[in-house]
């Protein structure tokens, strides 16, 4: 009487009967990368939605430009656009929830051009506040320093050294807050010589920040 043939199948050469030891193994092992499988597929949609949002915050120009691209399709462009106009909250959660469904249809390319786009802004955002602190750490040393005037003009020599010098000295007239003032915590007056003062400062730095960046010319060549 011959023998009922076992079911099971082949891995890499090795049979392996159904209900056996090793099948519940493979099974199992089977099973734990179909769920992690589940999970990065969940983090990887959780994390396009979160993109959703971040994009609309996005300057006009980077979103353009993916759009000009072909990284942000006209159905998800719009979206988003009504999505910040919407102010109730329950309608612009589910506005939201649907930029999410468009944001998982795009392509790791297009997901790629959009983070690249936001941390341009990011960092964009940083230099300024950078460049902010900056100026407000040269106008206090300016009013306060008498040799800040002349370290300024050794650094940014285009600025107007007399019209500079006359700020300081207005701004320092206008200060009349006494040292019991300052021990009380009040804050200094400021009259226009010292907003004056702060805004010759940034047109200057925007000056040499321009300069930095321009190509040097030289018979109708541009030197890299």
């Amino acid at each position: 009487m011959s023998r009922k043939p076992k079911k099971g199948y082949f891995v890499r050469g090795q049979f392996v009967a159904e209900g056996s030891e090793l099948d519940l193994e493979l099974k199992a092992e089977l099973k734990g990368t179909d769920g992690a499988s589940r999970t990065d597929r969940k983090k990887d949609s959780d994390d396009r939605q979160d993109l959703g949002v971040d994009m609309l915050t996005l300057r006009n120009d980077l979103a353009q430009r993916l759009n000009l691209q072909g990284h942000v399709t006209d159905q998800l462009r719009e979206a988003l656009a009504e999505a910040r106009r919407i102010t109730n909250f329950e309608g612009k959660r589910r506005q939201m929830q649907y930029v999410g469904k468009l944001m998982r249809k795009l392509s790791e390319e297009s997901i790629a051009a959009v983070k690249d786009a936001l941390n341009e802004q990011r960092m964009g955002s940083t230099r300024d506040t950078l460049a902010l602190h900056l100026a407000e750490h040269w106008r206090d040393r300016l009013i306060a320093d008498d040799t800040a005037v002349q370290e300024w003009m050794n650094e940014h020599p285009s600025t107007d050294s007399q019209q500079l010098r006359a700020l300081v000295r207005q701004a320092r007239k206008d200060d009349t807050t006494s040292k019991a003032d300052v021990a009380k915590g009040l804050l200094p007056r400021q009259g226009r010589a010292f907003r004056d003062i702060f805004q010759l400062i940034k047109e200057q730095m925007n000056l040499a920040d321009d300069a930095a960046h321009t190509p040097e010319e030289d018979d109708g060549e541009y030197k890299p």
